[in-house]
């Protein structure tokens, strides 16, 4: 069992790395709404010249852009580089009257949507950085636009999930350690959780390759990786603890464990599993929503049900044995029971 855990692990984990970047930035719409069809219709038939546009904000401090050659060599640097991105359709030079402020000093440089909208998300997060670099000392260069701001949008959430992580797990190992009252214990709702993070990202990864998946998918899947993760595991150790304390289980007493382990999966085992399948059940639900986060987020949170679920009715089995020892023979590692 451990093995072939390992190989899900090996192969899921390849793509694991990727979710990340491979994820969808927007999809706060409904697919089937006149102005998604409207969209399409614009990018087709208008080279690509509405909201998924990129727009570069030009903008001088000194002077009018039309008096400032530095200004000007800035400008055509950014349109440079817009025509070389190939998510770009189309570059429209700044335009007085147009895209062209009334002092002169702010210019705007259009670049119309060549791919679909996630994909412009993700060509303005490529392009923001360096577009912002092209600037001088009295010159700035901003991207803007609904694709740069899901991108800036979505830098800023996963910056913020990659510290409340990094705040949490500290937090949760030690609580899991008061509520477990072992070290052993403690560490199984989280070795749980590692298996449903990692399954649930790289089978996100997979789906993306079929359909547009949310990056909002990875939130609610490492959410409720961590919360069943936590939940199933205390149900089963409580229940194993009780079952080994009933038959007065001695260090090394295998019969016991394994008498132990079938009671558990017989009655924890099984609130586990139906508990599992009443979540997949009430998610299944929201995937008939025409929205492609809401989809995104349901079926994040499916695969982590899924991976948690099966790794708590198996993975504990073949330990049980090392845990039943460690419980009745290292009280100052596990605490006992």
């Amino acid at each position: 069992m451990l093995l072939a855990w390992l190989a899900i692990l090996v192969v899921f984990g390849m793509f694991a790395p990727k979710v990340e970047s491979a994820l969808a930035g927007a999809g706060w719409q409904d697919s089937t709404s006149a102005s998604v069809q409207a969209r399409q219709i614009i990018r087709r038939d208008f080279a690509g010249l509405g909201s998924s546009a990129l727009r570069a904000v030009i903008v001088d401090r000194a002077q009018p852009i039309a008096d400032d050659p530095g200004a000007q060599a800035v400008v055509a640097r950014v349109e440079e580089m817009l025509r070389s991105s190939k998510d770009v359709s189309t570059v429209l030079a700044p335009r007085p009257g147009s895209s062209i402020s009334a002092n002169g000093r702010t210019a705007v440089v259009t670049a119309g949507a060549a791919a679909g909208t996630n994909q412009m998300v993700a060509a303005a997060g490529d392009l923001a950085g360096p577009l912002s670099r092209l600037g001088t000392r009295n010159v700035t260069v901003t991207l803007t636009g609904d694709s740069a701001l899901w991108a800036d949008f979505n830098s800023a959430n996963h910056s913020a999930m990659m510290r409340s992580e990094m705040l949490s797990w500290p937090v949760t190992l030690a609580i899991l350690v008061v509520a477990f009252g072992s070290l052993v214990a403690a560490g199984l709702p989280l070795m749980l959780t590692m298996v449903g993070l990692v399954v649930a990202a790289g089978a996100l990864v997979i789906a993306n390759h079929l359909a547009p998946v949310s990056i909002w998918a990875l939130n609610f899947a490492l959410m409720f990786a961590l919360a069943l993760g936590i939940d199933y595991a205390l149900f089963l150790v409580v229940r194993f603890r009780a079952a080994l304390e009933r038959r007065g289980a001695q260090p090394g007493d295998r019969q016991a464990s394994a008498e132990a382990v079938a009671e558990t999966l017989a009655t924890a085992g099984k609130a586990v599993a139906f508990s599992a399948l009443t979540v997949l059940a009430s998610l299944a639900s929201i995937l008939v929503v025409p929205s492609p986060a809401f989809r995104s987020m349901a079926l994040g949170i499916m695969l982590s049900v899924l991976a948690v679920l099966a790794a708590t009715l198996t993975v504990p089995r073949t330990i049980s044995e090392h845990l039943a020892d460690l419980e009745t023979s290292s009280p100052g590692l596990s605490g006992g029971w």
